[in-house]
């Protein structure tokens, strides 16, 4: 019993060594890199901004319309900025073939993707959180729940940003990444899209019916959804 205790303990000390440690080397990594090119997350801001202004001249003065349409213009503008975020997810990685030399690290290629993937989902956030504010003012969609919203977006960022990740990397590579990437994101990511924009108009108009729970459920379930099958599956983009 003490052999095989000492097995389990060591397998455990092992599991951590390979697996705990490197993810937040490479998190630690990721996050440095997005603070040494912040000024490409205020102009992925300025754009979110600048749509959410245009999408407003659609709707014209009719203060109803706008508030009633502040959530589904909110996430589509979001969702158009986190191509220009993503797309950039691995530029200094593909830069001197910086990513080849990672996966020789003595850790597994998943422990890359989360780590790129929790600093997008990052990213992601502060940018919604900031869009916020000019779709309060642009939209007359003013709320009381600040965490409730804050929950929603960063449940939402993280729907965009697992799939965003997966498809940044396998279109790495390639010279027309700015146009694929849209092209295979945006398919995969209405489902919870869909549940973000609906949750955040629940806060934003009122919940009579108490349907917020059940739609952050299923924003939560396809985020699960989205986060293991990506880590499954980036090991066999990155080695090809």
């Amino acid at each position: 019993m003490e052999r095989t205790g000492g097995r389990g303990t060591g397998g455990r000390g092992e599991w951590k060594y390979r697996s705990v440690n490197p993810l937040v080397v490479a998190l630690r990594k990721d996050l440095l890199l997005q603070w040494r090119t912040r000024a490409h997350l205020v102009a992925v801001f300025v754009f979110g901004a600048v749509s959410l202004l245009l999408f407003s001249f659609a709707i014209g003065p009719n203060a109803a319309a706008l508030r009633q349409h502040a959530a589904g213009f909110l996430w589509l503008s979001l969702l158009l900025s986190s191509t220009l975020a993503l797309a950039q997810s691995f530029h200094a990685e593909t830069e001197g073939r910086a990513l080849e030399g990672l996966l020789l690290l003595p850790a597994e290629p998943w422990v890359l993707f989360y780590a790129k993937a929790i600093a997008n989902t990052v990213q992601l956030t502060l940018v919604g959180v900031g869009l916020v504010p000019v779709m309060v003012i642009l939209y007359d969609a003013g709320t009381s729940q600040l965490l409730p919203i804050l929950l929603v977006i960063a449940l939402g960022s993280a729907g965009l940003s697992a799939p965003g990740t997966f498809y940044a990397a396998m279109t790495s590579q390639l010279g027309a990444r700015q146009t694929l990437l849209p092209l295979l994101l945006f398919p995969l990511v209405v489902p919870a899209l869909l549940a973000a924009v609906k949750a955040t108009s629940l806060l934003v108009l009122g919940d009579p019916m108490g349907q917020l729970r059940s739609w952050l459920t299923l924003l939560l379930a396809f985020d699960a959804l989205y986060w293991a099958l990506c880590g499954l599956m980036f090991e066999r983009v990155v080695e090809d």
